[in-house]
């Protein structure tokens, strides 16, 4: 079976990606206090120009995660009933820090990313808006998203949190069956035990399917 290969360059917008926020409760979220966002922006002007899909959180319930999602389809090139290995290239912008203390946790070492897939949709869901599938618990993998490594930028600490561009490469350490309508749905994001406001940008996102 041949491969797919497919690539995403948050410069052209989300193109077909969606944003989502779990493992929180909405009905404490008053006054705004999780400080959730997920929205094509202008990449800071040290990492280049264009735009990124950036996201932020203050993970007040220690296990926030912030994720996007992607249905592909035959139109895609997916087989149904095809069983697929995925591997990753995930090109991101982070301003947490290597060299500094965190607060229960660290803000890039606990910050874990994450990507894989699930031929379902993955939806938050209930009072503590869990996922409905299994992204196993920080650094923790499971059967849809398994750890592609940490969001570290390898500096110390400086107030002013310059943003550094890092490539997480990473293969899903399931492979996904498609469905027999030939879909599945991509999913990375970020799985946190940082007990504090975690800010992201993806810059693109690579995919191969074998």
């Amino acid at each position: 079976t041949p491969s797919i290969q497919l690539s995403y360059d948050f410069r052209d917008g989300a193109l077909g990606w969606q944003a989502g926020f779990a493992d929180y409760n909405p009905d404490a979220n008053v006054n705004d206090g999780f400080q959730l966002r997920a929205e094509i922006r202008q990449l800071p002007s040290n990492i280049g120009s264009g735009t990124g899909f950036y996201f932020q959180g203050l993970n007040r319930s220690d296990d926030l995660f912030m994720f996007m999602k992607r249905r592909l389809t035959p139109a895609d090139g997916i087989i149904a009933g095809q069983r697929y290995e995925i591997d990753y290239t995930l090109l991101i912008a982070s301003n947490a820090c290597t060299f500094c203390a965190g607060l229960g946790g660290h803000p890039g070492a606990s910050v874990y990313l994450k990507a894989g897939a699930a031929p379902i949709e993955p939806i938050p869901y209930g009072a503590r808006q869990e996922m409905n599938v299994d992204i196993g618990a920080q650094s923790r993998g499971g059967i849809a998203a398994s750890v592609a490594g940490d969001i570290a930028n390898g500096l110390g600490f400086d107030t002013a949190r310059p943003y550094v561009s890092l490539t997480r490469t990473h293969r899903h350490t399931r492979q996904v069956t498609a469905t027999a309508s030939g879909e599945l749905w991509l999913l990375a994001g970020t799985d946190s035990g940082f007990e504090g406001f975690t800010q992201l940008f993806y810059q693109r996102i690579d995919v191969t399917l074998v």
